[in-house]
């Protein structure tokens, strides 16, 4: 239990309010700056589109423009080809006309090809802003993910240290309760055995040995007189009886024990059974 209580300590102290309270600032901190790298990665993409499309404004002007000096580059070369014939018929009047077209043709060749040139710079421009605004939307989108991957690890310290806490407290309150299971255990078993009293009915005092009694007669009839052997029963009897006492008396015993009375009823119960069977023998 006492490492139980050492590692709960030490998870109290990881997670303790204030480091958690710290985590939770750091967390908030990251998704504030993740919410405002996402929100500005979204904003810069919606201009993607735009972008693209001025890409194919300038790529259909330049492809004008190059046109436009092919056709003119064409034109140029039909009339060399028309003032070779001309100078070889000797019109020179005809031969000096087609030399001014053909000076003109010259110069709308080269602002063409400048415009072919204007074009194709506005082209590059456009290309170069799409490709600074896609990096710049793939810059914040990493932002955005790196800030998320921060935000990740510390929930997960976070719950890492909670989740530790939560563990060393069971562990604790398992080892709070086998301790208190075997401490109940072991009190159970040295503590002595309490047993009820059991009760004891006392001897009755009823269990006094019979005295036999003597039919009475008259004494001038003389009938109903015991013979001499029941007298000599009733003698010998007593005498039993009454040594049968002084053996009980002599034990030191203050109060005679329940198997003594009944010896002594028994012995009384004896000496009125024989003395009532002589006497019924006699008459």
């Amino acid at each position: 239990m006492q490492e139980a209580l050492k590692n709960l300590e030490a998870a109290k102290d990881a997670a303790s309010p204030e480091k958690i309270a710290r985590f939770n600032d750091d967390i908030a901190r990251f998704q504030e700056l993740r919410d405002k790298m996402a929100a500005q990665a979204a904003e810069l993409r919606e201009s993607l589109p735009t972008m693209q499309a001025d890409i194919d404004a300038a790529q259909a002007k330049t492809d004008e423009a190059i046109n436009r000096v092919s056709k003119l580059q064409e034109k140029l070369d039909m009339k060399l080809e028309e003032l070779k014939a001309v100078e070889a018929l000797g019109d020179e009047e005809l031969a000096e006309t087609i030399k001014q077209q053909i000076k003109s043709l010259r110069q709308e060749i080269v602002t063409a090809k400048a415009r072919v040139d204007f074009c194709e710079m506005e082209l590059r421009e456009a290309q170069d802003r799409l490709k600074r605004q896609e990096r710049q939307v793939n810059d914040c989108e990493r932002a955005a993910e790196k800030y998320k991957a921060h935000i990740d690890r510390f929930i997960a310290w976070r719950d890492a240290l909670l989740d530790n806490l939560k563990k060393a407290q069971t562990a604790y309150d398992d080892a709070c309760k086998a301790y208190e299971e075997a401490k109940a255990a072991a009190d159970k078993a040295t503590s002595p055995e309490i047993t009820q009293p059991t009760e004891t009915t006392p001897p009755s005092n009823s269990a006094q040995p019979a005295e036999a009694t003597q039919p009475t007669g008259s004494s001038a009839t003389g009938k109903n007189t015991p013979p001499s052997s029941t007298k000599q029963a009733n003698s010998s009897s007593g005498k039993q009886a009454d040594t049968t006492a002084g053996k009980l008396a002599n034990t030191g015993d203050a109060a005679p024990s329940a198997i003594a009375l009944a010896g002594i009823a028994a012995a009384g119960l004896g000496i009125t059974a024989a003395a009532t069977r002589r006497i019924k023998n006699s008459k």
